[in-house]
């Protein structure tokens, strides 16, 4: 073998090397994602269209989160008179309530009928309602989409069509310890698990962490009811 054969060679031998030591070592490249099976998961369809713009409540909420993500306001924890905040602040509950309005519901007003007319039913209220900062609870949230929407599986399951059919893309999910709410995303990993869209600071995003916020489920939701 002459020297410049066996300098290809040793080139090649590297490259492959070097390939292996990334998938199995690199950042973002482990075996179990690259060799992941691709799962088709079929979208639930709800006829439902709050304010008659032609796309569906489900969807609609989808892109008002999105359109969230698009403004960048700022996580900003605070109370206002009035109940809302500027669109250029919030934190997670601002997203739901936001995103409801693009689909033609008014959250904070249908959240404050009912804990008028229900107040043992929301704990967090502890009696005496405040309009101005009660729809924005995630405690409160929850127990509303809980009375008013579909109640749906609390596990998630990678690649198993049956399960991941049962998140879709406009969904509510709650988890506590910390408190948090998010918007279920119709963008979906290979393995069909949906990326969320939420406010956890310092801004909205829409990504690929709801595996790591499951640990700390407590609802999900899905609203209007079929």
């Amino acid at each position: 073998m002459n020297k410049g054969v066996r300098l290809i060679f040793i080139f090649v031998a590297l490259a492959i090397i070097s390939g292996v030591f990334l998938i199995v070592f690199g950042k973002g490249y482990g075996v179990k994602k690259i060799f992941t099976k691709s799962v088709q998961v079929p979208k639930v369809i709800i006829p439902s269209d709050k304010d008659g713009d032609g796309i569906l409540d489900l969807e609609d909420i989808v892109e008002g989160a999105r359109n969230e993500v698009k403004r960048k306001p700022l996580y900003t924890s605070v109370y206002y008179d009035g109940g809302y905040p500027p669109f250029n602040e919030g934190v997670c509950t601002d997203v739901v309530w936001r995103a409801f309005q693009d689909a033609g519901y008014k959250l904070k007003d249908m959240m404050d009928e009912d804990i008028k007319n229900n107040k043992e039913l929301y704990p967090a209220v502890n009696g005496k309602p405040d309009p101005n900062i009660d729809f924005r609870r995630v405690k409160n949230q929850f127990v509303f989409f809980k009375r008013f929407g579909v109640s749906l599986t609390l596990m998630l399951k990678p690649g198993d069509v049956n399960n991941l059919k049962q998140w879709q893309g406009g969904d509510i999910v709650t988890f506590g310890q910390p408190e948090h709410v998010v918007i279920i995303s119709d963008k979906r990993r290979k393995d069909g698990v949906p990326y969320i869209i939420h406010n956890g600071g310092p801004y909205p995003k829409e990504e690929d962490a709801l595996e790591w916020w499951m640990p700390s489920i407590t609802g999900h939701f899905r609203f209007p009811k079929e």
